[in-house]
């Protein structure tokens, strides 16, 4: 069993796939200055903490940022590109050499003369590297520009790296059942990008670490309150105060113990972050075998903590580093530490592994390496305030059966989590195997017998006997009922936005409107819209909404509304939080209803394309056909978006105009209604 679950992991963590995130955003436009003279103008956008180098090279520095035109003899380049003036500074990345670099965002220009009158385009690509403190990433594929000038005329550039045909060869023409037929030449032969901004919030990644960090704070907290670390805090305590000289020696030998205990996670945090690149973590989130790969990992850590089996490590490699925490000194304790994190792996490893799992979930970046830190922390926390407070061990509750309650409560949550992985394989593939009902019912069933095992109305095998409830236990068995409780009135549609986010959607149901109610009749109900037309259906919170893009765009040209585009993805978490506790809001969804026309883009959408609508494309340097529903519409995001990261809203119209700058994840209401009502201004004010 011991081999086959160390197979098992490495197995899952080898097989997963991970994209590489762009930390420099590049958009092109241009402007005619003369008769026959045109400026090209290059915006790039770092992410923040990140910068890219100027075009000066630095002697065994970093790759210096080159414009590589093909060569034409409809134009030619009148100087060398230009460029703002770098910030000279001391770079840690380059042995603290002086190197030159932009931040945030920074203009290039090129001025091109004219030499014919006929239509002609410019071609190229941009070569260099972005660089933040720790680590560095080429521009690869590296990003191609196309300028399309048409004598004295300028049209619009693309800012992507796909070309003008090759995007319009994913839009061939489809028919709906009411026989509207869109082509690429109604729709994609406008303005494929306009200069797009794409908002990046300053705090989404702070806000994810701390999240983070504080799972693993309480996570290792959890941890400490197993039968396998417990009883390890006095023994190890008292270790170090008898076989000390003095009281400060103990006190100091404690503290390194704590210490190389943090040190030891945070480097298993460290090796996750850089086999797997912490920043791509997210596009775990949408894989189908990954989410399946971890519910059957997290069933496994939930029969463990349940007593059907302990996972530990060899014996004789516990021994082997065990032996060598006798040599003494600081290579003694370091060594110390690591036993302890060897023979209590088979209540910490459960614990871990959940956590790198939900860190590789939300892809924040070093989201392992945080999360490690905070485990570690507090696990090693009582170590050394035990060693400098000697007299608080006897304050220590004694050991016992409360213990392995611990590890039975952690049981039951290792087995709700691995639900919700489960759920998200089967929402990716709309399989509808585990609909909202289904997934309720589970967790229902699951914190109900939590809450009757910790009143003690039954008991596992290596249960002791329960003589009498503690008031501890006796409250975390209310709080367990009452969720219980609380998760009933969802089966019949209670939003349940205390859990948003978790569940499947409310439409992703075998009875839309809750128990009790006739579809039939819901679905045909009015709208503002009237009759909801075939290709549009009832979304989030009863919403009317599209799912295709090139649909919505004609229908809002009908009705003269503005589009408001959700890219969205069937596992993604926030966008479920959004839609329950944004969406549902009055003031949002009469807006959504009234006054938008909303269409929601699933990017990890696996039905498979009709053959008419599968192209191939190049995308981000290599060919690759469009085959699935969600390919579609994640290509759409990347290359004309400029984005890869779920949920995000744009304003647009029918002919793709931008009425706003883009919005993600936030749930505050009031700032979500600001962003639409801009919007909405912005477009009737422009109509």
């Amino acid at each position: 069993m011991k081999k086959f679950f160390l197979l098992f992991v490495f197995f899952i963590f080898s097989n997963l796939i991970i994209a590489q995130k762009q930390y420099v955003t590049w958009s092109f436009s241009q402007k005619k200055i003369s008769a026959d003279e045109f400026e090209l103008v290059f915006k790039a956008v770092a992410e923040p903490t990140w910068h890219m180098y100027s075009q000066i090279e630095t002697p065994n520095g970093p790759l210096s940022t080159i414009f590589d035109f093909e060569k034409s003899k409809d134009f030619k380049l009148i100087g060398k590109t230009t460029e703002p003036k770098p910030n000279a500074v001391k770079d840690p990345m380059w042995d603290n050499q002086i190197v030159r670099s932009f931040e945030g965002t920074v203009i290039f220009k090129q001025k091109i003369k004219v030499l014919t009158n006929k239509p002609f385009i410019v071609k190229g690509y941009i070569d260099g590297m972005a660089c933040n403190e720790t680590q560095c990433q080429k521009f690869s594929p590296p990003p191609e520009f196309t300028f399309k000038i048409e004598g004295a005329k300028v049209t619009n550039s693309v800012a992507t790296t796909a070309t003008v045909a090759e995007i319009t060869a994913t839009n061939i023409a489809s028919k709906t059942p009411e026989g509207v037929v869109t082509t690429p030449d109604t729709i994609t032969n406008k303005k494929i990008v306009e200069e797009v901004k794409v908002r990046i919030p300053p705090t989404k990644n702070n806000k994810s670490l701390w999240l983070i960090f504080l799972a693993g704070f309480v996570g290792g907290f959890l941890a400490l309150l197993t039968p396998c670390v417990f009883p390890m805090i006095p023994m190890t305590v008292s270790f170090f105060t008898k076989q000390s000289k003095t009281k400060s020696q103990g006190i100091r030998n404690a503290l390194i113990y704590s210490l190389a205990i943090i040190g030891i996670y945070v480097i298993l945090g460290l090796g996750v972050t850089l086999i797997f690149g912490a920043d791509a973590l997210n596009n775990l989130a949408t894989n189908v075998w990954f989410n399946i790969a971890f519910f059957v990992l997290l069933v496994v850590f939930a029969l463990s903590f349940l007593g059907a089996f302990e996972i530990t490590l060899p014996s004789s490699f516990v021994n082997k580093i065990d032996s060598k925490s006798d040599k003494g000194g600081l290579i003694g304790i370091f060594f110390m530490a690591f036993t302890l994190g060897l023979v209590s792996f088979s209540c910490t490893g459960p614990i871990i592994g959940t956590l790198l799992v939900q860190a590789a979930a939300t892809g924040a970046i070093a989201g392992p390496l945080v999360g490690m830190f905070g485990f570690s922390l507090a696990l090693a926390l009582p170590f050394g305030l035990f060693a400098a407070f000697p007299g608080w061990l006897n304050s220590l509750p004694k050991s016992g059966g409360w213990l392995n309650s611990v590890k039975v409560v952690l049981g039951f949550l290792e087995l709700a989590l691995a639900i919700k992985f489960l759920s998200n394989a089967d929402l990716v593939v709309q399989a509808h195997l585990i609909t909202r009902e289904l997934f309720l019912v589970i967790w229902i069933v699951i914190f109900a017998l939590l809450g009757i095992y910790l009143m003690g109305w039954f008991k596992l095998s290596h249960d002791s006997d329960l003589k009498f409830v503690s008031v501890p236990r006796l409250m975390v068995a209310i709080l367990s009922f009452s969720f219980t409780v609380y998760l009933v009135p969802g089966l019949w549609g209670a939003p349940l936005k205390l859990i948003s986010g978790f569940p499947p959607p409310d439409f992703y149901s075998e009875s839309p409107e809750g128990f009790g109610h006739n579809n039939s009749s819901s679905n045909n109900s009015p709208s503002s819209y009237g009759d909801l037309p075939k290709h549009m259906h009832k979304g989030p919170n009863g919403i009317p909404v599209f799912d295709d893009y090139y649909l919505a765009l004609e229908y809002s040209k009908k009705v003269n509304k503005p589009l408001l585009i959700d890219f969205t993805g069937w596992a993604c978490v926030n966008c479920r939080k959004m839609e329950g506790q944004v969406w549902s809001d009055p003031q949002v969804k009469r807006r959504l209803t009234e006054d938008f026309i909303l269409v929601s883009l699933y990017v990890d959408d696996k039905n498979s394309l009709p053959d008419s609508l599968q192209s191939q494309v190049d995308w981000s340097g290599s060919k690759r056909k469009l085959k699935k529903i969600g390919d579609r519409w994640s290509f759409l995001q990347n290359t004309k978006y400029q984005s890869a990261t779920q949920p995000q809203y744009w304003i647009i119209d029918g002919d793709e105009k931008h009425y706003s700058d883009s919005s993600s994840y936030d749930p505050d209401i009031e700032k979500y209604v600001d962003w639409l009502d801009r919007g909405l201004a912005n477009y009737k004010s422009k109509k």
